[in-house]
């Protein structure tokens, strides 16, 4: 359980996220806002108060030894910068070079990136990924915890499936899946497209624990990824319920701010609502 200091200083990182998110976006006139704003919270928990996080500049021995994220939804790359660019991987003044060329932040993530593990942004990938990091942890013995955060829209790919599959198989206790249940993508509501629901059912069945959080309350998200690390036998599931969007009024719950950029009037009203947080 979160303290209420824990709690105020999380709520600033989010807000410089969330302020972050829609600079980036606004400079490069491309990227994806809503699903980075839903899971801002998410990553701001994870990233400050869960994960051990080695960078490998810092030449420490125990830099084997550290957590690894996979940001299966690549999309929301601007989240994951913004967190990067707070725990000290490189310069906050590097995120306004977002989607420029020769850039280390490309619209999705590549390793050269300090920081990123592996490249992603081909749906329904990240968890595949991740089970092969998690198994091979388990096969050096190495106690670090592997974490990736996927789209629920991303779930409607079948690799997903296998991945949950593969996962209870070798009884990768070290995994942690965070699923971004915003339920909506770029064509509209999950389950229009095609429906994921009951979700935490198909994911029980696959043998997994699961988890049912709210993905914008702090100690929901700490306690929930604290859990998840106490696993025995099997990997777990988080299914965070979001708002797309979350943040800025006229952006959250509406699919059209999936993948577009904010024109001039609409980044100044996103900006006035994110400094009044």
């Amino acid at each position: 359980m979160l303290n209420d200091k824990d709690i105020k200083e999380l709520k600033k990182f989010a807000k410089e996220s969330r302020i972050n998110i829609v600079k980036m976006v606004y400079n490069a006139q491309s990227g994806h806002i809503g699903g980075a704003l839903s899971s801002c919270d998410i990553m701001t928990v994870l990233y400050h108060k869960c994960m051990k996080l080695v960078p490998k500049w810092t030449k420490d021995k125990n830099y084997e030894s550290r957590d690894r994220f996979v940001l299966s939804k690549g999309h929301a790359s601007t989240i994951l910068y913004s967190v990067l660019a707070q725990c000290g991987y490189f310069k906050e003044s590097e995120l306004m070079t977002f989607r420029k060329l020769g850039t280390m932040l490309q619209g999705h993530p590549f390793p050269m990136c300090l920081g990123v593990e592996v490249a992603t942004g081909s749906l329904g990938q990240g968890l595949s990924l991740s089970c092969g990091i998690a198994l091979s942890l388990k096969l050096d013995k190495n106690p670090a915890h592997v974490f990736t955060l996927m789209g629920d829209g991303e779930l409607q790919e079948g690799s997903c499936w296998e991945g949950f599959m593969n996962g209870a198989h070798h009884k990768l206790n070290n995994l942690t899946a965070i699923i971004d249940r915003n339920r909506l993508q770029i064509d509209g509501g999950t389950e229009t497209v095609k429906g994921l629901d009951n979700l935490e059912e198909k994911i029980k069945a696959f043998n997994w624990n699961v988890i049912v959080i709210d993905g914008h309350d702090y100690n929901q998200i700490y306690d929930a990824i604290e859990l998840s690390k106490k696993s025995t036998d099997k990997p777990t599931a988080i299914i965070a319920n979001t708002i797309k969007g979350k943040g800025v009024s006229f952006m959250e719950n509406q699919a059209g701010w999936h993948g577009k950029a904010p024109k001039q009037e609409e980044f100044e009203r996103a900006m006035k609502e994110l400094e009044a947080l």
